[in-house]
This record gives structure tokens, sequence and C-alpha cells, in this order.
């Protein structure tokens, strides 16, 4: 896993946002403030952006950039979140780089992000679906998978825990203002969460 692969990461990322901006703005709209997938379409952007004019000499680095990029220029609550996630892996990040060392950084980037959120697995969150993908991480860890399949594990956990948060009952973010009413929507982070877990399995082919 080098320097390459994850500026790789964040060009796929900002594809499947442009791609599917619309769906997260919809998602959002029916329990949020209707611009996640436009505030998080424009930091991927600036991403992108800040990357090509740094060019990052490590995999800490690029993470770091992304972090702060994101917490600078994205609005609502998923530019801190995604920015924390990214920027503390970026700090714990040791180099080469192996599978096991990603998912352990991956893993206190999770930490990071329930933390500033205050959310736990089954607030109906984007912790929905990056926890279970961290979990998956570290299982393929475990069981000596290679980085491809393990990484395609991992989207796949995301995407499944992203659809376990349609039947939930949001408690945390705006969505908890509705109370009953936030059941029968998938939670628009965990939706993103689950892109930019799938972007990472795309480029690791």
């Amino acid at each position: 896993m080098e320097t390459a692969l994850f500026v790789a990461w964040f060009e796929e990322a900002a594809r499947l946002v442009r791609a599917d901006r619309d769906r997260l703005t919809r998602l959002d709209a029916a329990i949020g403030d209707a611009d996640h997938g436009t505030n998080l379409d424009r930091g991927l952007a600036e991403v992108l952006k800040a990357l090509a004019e740094s060019a990052p000499a490590s995999e800490a680095e690029v993470l770091t950039t992304a972090g702060a990029t994101l917490i600078r220029r994205v609005g609502g609550a998923s530019g801190p979140l995604y920015g924390s996630l990214f920027r503390q892996m970026g700090k714990v990040l040791q180099t080469p780089v192996t599978l096991a060392g990603f998912a352990g950084a991956f893993e206190e980037g999770v930490v990071a992000v329930e933390r500033l959120g205050k959310a736990a697995l089954g607030d109906k969150t984007m912790v929905d679906a990056l926890a279970p993908a961290s979990r998956a991480l570290a299982l393929a860890v475990r069981d000596g998978v290679g980085v491809r399949e393990a990484l395609d594990q991992a989207a796949r956990a995301a995407g499944e825990g992203s659809k376990a948060t349609i039947p939930m009952q949001a408690r945390k973010g705006r969505a908890s203002y509705l109370g009953e009413r936030s059941i029968g929507h998938e939670d628009p982070g965990a939706a993103s969460a689950t892109l930019i877990m799938t972007a990472l399995a795309n480029v690791a082919g």
C-alpha cells in the first residue's frame, strides 16, 4: 500500500461521491439538511486540489492533508467527522504500510469519529458503516487475507452496515430530532462511508 494508492483512493472516492451526489442529498433531505451530497462532493474536490498542490511524500501525509482539508472546507458535521477519521489515521500510520498497519490506523480513525460525534454502533450514523468495515479489516488481518480481498470485505461490511440503518431510529445529530420519523431511511453518512470504502477496494486491485 503505497502513496500513489492513497491518492488514487481519494480520486476514486471523489468520483463515486460525485456520481452519487444526488442520492446522498435525497437521503439527507429525508432526515437532515439536504446538503450531505453537495458538501462532500465539494470537499473531496478540494482534497484533490490540495493533494495536487502539496504532492504528499508519504501515505500518512496524503491522509493528514485530506483530513485537514475536509475539516476546513466541508460544512455540516461530515467535514469534521471525515476529517478526524483521515487525520487520525495519518497521525498513527507507520511506513512501510502493511494491511495490519492500515487496519490499526483505520480503527483509531473510527474511534476518533466516535469520540467527536459521541456516536456508537446503532445510533444511525456513519459509525454504523465505519465500525463494521473496521471489524472486517481486523478479521481479514487475523485470517491472513490478501489486501484486495480484505478491502472488498471491508466495503461489503460497510454497505451492510449502511443498509442496517434503515430500520433504526436516529439517536444522534439532526436526524434524532425526528424521533420515530427517522425510521425507514438510510443514514446518508453511512451511505457515503460505504462509497469511500468501496473506492479503496476499487483502486487496490
